[in-house]
């Protein structure tokens, strides 16, 4: 704690200088840093202090054989522990993108409806998910399937370490249950895909000429009324020299999905960027398999039984209705702590 201190009096210092917001982004990446910092103090010092609570919680109950401020305690500790792990997590989240804001794509893969379902399944359960932690999120783009479900999504997650987090979910997820679109009951299993990647920084520079664009326009297929459908307000992005496709049909102005369009197409280009120049790490598309059976990251099965497990974690809980409805915590923290050991 006391190089955090010392690193904050130094950027106070800085910070008190004339000149300090001669340089716009570097006068908010320092008071970034300091914000950071002082939370992380905050947090400790809230920690230390119930720690003690808790100690003098214990010594009451011993010395007064009170069995109910004994579970008082026990509950605090228990809550400690779990904000010290959270910490801990958190210190792990070491990567150069892992505080950043994310943006997270799912799409369909082999099954039909049934995977169409299933997308959708997984959308609502990472919006739940993102809701329980805090994290503010806009769907950006969203593809309806021909009868159920969709067929693909995009939405940006805003809070800290959401991309060091969400990380953790980039894979193949499979789906095993009793169809409710199979008129004879039978049990099918489905797939889909998802993938992370962390939101682009304002201060990185991420050169893109307009020559290299190719902008189109379309009605938007999603919901937002008639006069959405009616004007083509939708954008579509697709940077010539890479590939790369980018929608956005989410806002009724054809200016506003361009801008968050090119806010993902900069996300991507800036995730292809740090691939390049750091090679000997693990890069993030090598996660990007075939949509269908072995290539799974995690099972969610519903029939016969009830399991959700991590096949890279070996993790498995029989509350599948919890994982569904976004309690994700247990398995992403586990994934995290294994990448980590």
């Amino acid at each position: 704690m006391e190089g955090k201190r010392q690193r904050i009096h130094a950027l106070e210092k800085i910070s008190s200088q004339p000149n300090f917001w001669d340089s716009k982004e570097s006068a908010q990446n320092i008071l970034r840093e300091k914000i950071g910092l002082e939370k992380k103090i905050e947090q400790w010092e809230s920690i230390q202090k119930d720690l003690e609570e808790a100690e003098t919680l214990l010594e009451l109950a011993e010395e007064e054989d009170d069995s109910e401020v004994k579970g008082e305690a026990e509950d605090l500790l228990d809550r400690l522990s779990n904000r010290v792990r959270e910490l801990e997590l958190e210190r792990m989240l070491s990567g150069e993108q892992d505080p950043n804001n994310s943006i997270v794509s799912i799409n369909a893969g082999a099954g039909g409806t049934e995977a169409q379902d299933w997308a959708a399944m997984l959308l609502r359960m990472y919006l739940r998910y993102c809701e329980v932690k805090g994290f503010k999120t806009e769907l950006i783009d969203r593809q309806d399937g021909e009868e159920a479900g969709i067929k693909s999504a995009m939405f940006t997650v805003e809070g800290d370490y959401a991309y060091g987090y969400l990380k953790a979910e980039v894979g193949i997820h499979r789906l095993v249950r009793l169809s409710p679109f199979d008129a004879g009951n039978r049990r099918h299993t489905s797939f889909a895909s998802v993938f992370v990647y962390p939101q682009v920084d304002d201060s990185i520079v991420i050169d893109i000429k307009d020559d290299e664009l190719r902008i189109d326009t379309f009605r938007s297929r999603g919901a937002g009324g008639q006069h959405v459908n009616k004007t083509s307000s939708a954008v579509r992005i697709t940077h010539l020299p890479t590939g790369i496709v980018v929608q956005c049909q989410n806002e009724r102005s054809q200016f506003k999905n361009k801008a968050t369009a090119m806010k993902v197409l900069r996300a991507r280009l800036y995730e292809r960027k740090l691939k390049e120049r750091a090679e000997e790490k693990e890069k993030l598309e090598k996660t990007k398999k075939e949509i269908a059976w072995g290539s799974q990251i995690r099972s969610y099965i519903l029939h016969p039984y009830k399991m959700v497990k991590d096949h890279r974690t070996n993790l498995e809980t029989t509350n599948a209705e919890a994982i569904l409805d976004g309690e994700l915590d247990e398995f992403i923290q586990a994934y995290l702590l294994s990448k980590a050991a």
